[in-house]
């Protein structure tokens, strides 16, 4: 098989997948389980076939390091509780994405659509709020590592690292249903960032901000929209990302 037919029928499979996540996102009532689980399948299913072993990349024998050639964002980065906003308060559109460091279908949301809103928001027409939950907590062995993630994300921003972090996070995925990363490992990652400030690490051990986003969580959760992570939102209304052209359709 050439190398453009390979790279068409990864494509095709990781559009597929989006689509599948969002579905099942957008899923009510006794259906909603039934339709997940099938997603889930799916998913795999694509992610196997592809040879894309993305949410094995962190698992428990891994080390947390940032990935090659990292980069920052050329956009303004500030906290405002539980959410961190990156990009221009003057842009075309402004979005929330609410996710959880340990959902694999957030990792395929970041792998399909990550490299373009970071484009759309150094360009200067996207702004995006971002929701680290902590919605899968009880899907680690031990259980807490969304919690731990979340807080440590949130951690990292107010050391004006939140981007290579939440970016370090979701390269190197742990499985869902394994233990995930300890806060040991969390700090390191921070320092192999460049923080060096120790108030770092007194904010990961002491889960200093794990009640802004548990906050979050349950604001999230009070909102018409919110049906689990990956979720992404405008002025409080849910948004396709199954369409391949949301975003481009949002920042015109």
């Amino acid at each position: 098989m050439g190398g453009a037919e390979r790279n068409a029928r990864k494509k095709k499979q990781e559009q597929q997948a989006a689509k599948a996540v969002a579905a099942a996102r957008g899923a009510k009532g006794d259906q909603t389980k039934v339709i997940i689980g099938v997603v889930v399948v799916v998913v795999l299913a694509l992610v196997v076939v592809g040879g894309v072993i993305w949410s094995k990349s962190g698992s428990s024998g891994d080390t947390l390091t940032p990935p090659d050639n990292l980069a920052g964002v050329s956009a303004p980065i500030k906290r405002e509780g539980g959410v961190v906003v990156v990009g221009q308060d003057t842009a075309k559109a402004t979005i929330d994405i609410y996710e959880d460091f340990l959902c694999p279908a957030c990792g395929q949301f970041k792998k399909i659509y990550g490299a373009q809103i970071k484009d759309e928001i150094e360009k200067g027409t996207l702004r995006v709020r971002y929701h680290a939950l902590p919605f899968l907590i009880r899907m680690s062995a031990p259980e807490g590592y969304s919690r731990d993630a979340a807080n440590a994300a949130l951690c990292a921003a107010d050391q004006d690292k939140f981007w290579q972090y939440h970016e370090s996070l979701f390269a190197k995925q742990p499985d869902e249903g394994g233990p995930g990363y300890t806060k040991q490992q969390l700090v390191q990652l921070g320092n192999d960032l460049g923080i060096s400030d120790p108030s770092f690490k007194t904010c990961v051990d002491n889960d200093t901000h794990v009640a802004d986003a548990q906050s979050e969580l349950d604001k999230a959760r009070a909102t018409s929209y919110f049906k689990g992570t990956p979720t992404v939102a405008k002025d409080d209304q849910p948004v396709d990302f199954g369409d391949n052209d949301w975003l481009t359709n949002l920042v015109k």
